[in-house]
This record gives structure tokens, sequence and C-alpha cells, in this order.
């Protein structure tokens, strides 16, 4: 009999795309939500669907009764809210640290952690696993950071098997609410992009990485890290010949300085803060991503999981041509 896996976060981008690859690899997979009532990214798939979430302890030892493995996918993905500490950090950290706990006492055999290339940070040089972020400006970074630290601390006092994947930058299909990237990528397709931001980054599609993490849990060593990204960055120039691929008429855009960054940051972040709003740039986001390139070593990745991702301009082509399938008019909100 295969084995029984949970995907945390099932209904985001990640974790909608693992529960695909391993149904595709005829695994039985049980999908993890906190909104049993959103049902539209199941729909034709013969998965089980559980109430999961990450920091009521009860809940998840009962989503994990039974379970093998363990895709911890589930975190919160946002750059700004009015209190980051209580709304972005602590939450991954507190859920990173009662789901293995509950993943240790259930008796799970294998635990695929999914952190993130911000634990590794970027400065322009390929960074490998041995590398750790240590600036922690950003909310969502430094909720990555200290939360993969907290998994690691865990799983090692529970002796629990765990390896951990770290993805760049995910776009790709089946994303039935648009993350920071897949909107990005949609402002561009719409021409709503008014300058270049001078931002790199490693845009990988987001099938490679679950094909990524379904390796991990079978090749992968307990105790490793592993990158899940592409062999290099990408600047908006790139995106804006995918998209002309897909639909030709885009021109390329003044490249903005980074003074005028900041101050749209931070007429964005007070604009936020009044009404509640997102903000769509934040100035942590300027000063880490204005003329800075991500590139990361996957040898390691390739080597011990055969990853194989798609090139960078493969998958910004596929999701810009999704995005006009799928998403044309769609308002992110």
């Amino acid at each position: 009999m295969s084995s029984l896996c949970l995907v945390t976060g099932a209904n985001g981008h990640l974790g909608n795309n693992l529960v695909r690859a391993l149904l595709n690899k005829r695994q039985r997979v049980r999908a993890g939500v906190r909104d049993l009532q959103n049902t539209q990214p199941f729909e034709d798939l013969d998965c089980e669907r559980v109430y999961a979430e990450l920091r009521d302890k009860d809940a998840m030892l009962k989503a994990l009764e039974g379970v093998d493995v363990l895709y911890q996918v589930a975190a919160v993905f946002k750059h700004w809210s009015k209190d980051p500490e209580t709304e972005i950090v602590q939450p991954n950290i507190n859920g990173t640290k009662i789901v293995l706990e509950a993943a240790a006492e259930a008796g799970v055999k294998k635990v695929v952690y999914v952190s993130s290339i911000a634990a590794v940070g970027h400065n322009g040089e390929p960074l490998d696993e041995t590398t750790w972020n240590e600036d922690m400006i950003n909310p969502y970074y430094r909720s990555k950071i200290l939360s993969e630290r907290q998994a690691w601390k865990t799983a090692n006092e529970h002796k629990l098997p765990m390896v951990v994947i770290l993805p760049s930058t995910m776009i790709g299909p089946n994303a039935y609410a648009l993350s920071d990237p897949m909107a990005y990528v949609e402002m561009i397709r719409k021409r709503e992009l008014p300058l270049d931001p001078n931002f790199y980054f490693n845009f990988v599609d987001v099938r490679d990485v679950a094909d990524g993490a379904i390796s991990a849990a079978e090749n992968g060593v307990d105790g490793e890290r592993y990158i899940i990204a592409n062999t290099h960055s990408s600047e908006l120039g790139d995106l804006i010949s995918a998209a002309n691929k897909v639909a030709p008429g885009y021109k390329t855009l003044r490249k903005s300085p980074k003074w005028l960054l900041v101050a749209i940051a931070k007429m964005e972040e007070l604009k936020a803060k009044l009404t509640g709003r997102r903000a769509s740039l934040i100035v942590s986001q300027v000063e880490m991503f204005y003329g800075c390139k991500q590139e990361y070593n996957i040898d390691t990745a390739v080597s011990q999981l055969h990853y194989r991702p798609r090139t960078p301009s493969q998958a910004l082509e596929e999701t810009v041509s999704y995005l006009f399938s799928r998403y044309n008019g769609c308002r992110v909100n």
C-alpha cells in the first residue's frame, strides 16, 4: 500500500501543486486546509480533505493519524501587516513548533519542511545550503529564518526524521489566489507596472518545487537542507521578453532610482496603516531587492534529489500563458 501523505496548506499555490503531483504518483493524499468550505482547488482531485490549523495541536494530531509523510507547507506568506510580529512572525514560529511536535507524537516517519531561500539570503553571489541569512529587517524573511531554526530545534529534540527544502520565488499554474510573486507577474501582464523596480528574482516553476519536495521525501538525507531554485535570477526585461512570446506588444520600462522606490514604499506603508489594506511595496523590500541578484548553487538538489527545473524563461512564459487563460481581469486583493 502506498504511503499516506499529509500536505498542509493544500489550497495554497505550492500545496495544491504538491497534492496534484503526489496523486499523479498514486500516493494517498490527505489535504490539510483551514477552510473546508474552499473546495475549488480540489475539484476532480481524489484526495481526503481535513481541517489543519497549525496552532491547534488537537486538530493537527487528528489530521496526522496514520500519516507516514508530512509535507509541512502551510505558512503566513505576506510582507506587510499592521502588527507583523503578531500576524506574521509568531504564527509561523509557533505553528512550526506545534505541527512538528504533533508529527513526532503521531509517529510520522518523514517530514519535508518547506522553508524558503529567505532563510538563506541573497547578496549577488551564488549561495548554498550552508548559508544562513542574518538580515531580519523584513518581517516575512525574519519569520522564515526563525521558523526554520525552530523546525530544526523541534526535530532534534523529538528525533524526528526531517529534511528541509528552500524554494526560491515560485510561479506557475494552479494558483487559486495570487501570491505576491504571481501578483507581480500579473501586474506586468496587465501593463500596470509603471517603472522597472530593478529587482532580480530567482524564479522557479511551482511544479518543479513540488517534484523536489517529493524527491526530498524519497531520496533526501535526514538533517539536510536543499535549495530548490533556478540556475540564475531574472530581471524585469526577462519577464517582458516572456510576455512578448505569449502576446507581443510589451515594451521595456524605465528603471526607477532607488530613492523614488523608497518614497513610494513609505507612502504605501502609510496608506496601508490608515486603510488596513496591504501595502504593495514596503521599504524593507526595496532595501533587500534593489539591484541585488538572487543567485544559488543548486548542485546538492541536482545530485541527491535528481532535481531538473524548467529554465527561468520557460517558467515565466508558461506563467504568463496561465495568467492569460485563467486570471484575465482577476482582481488582486
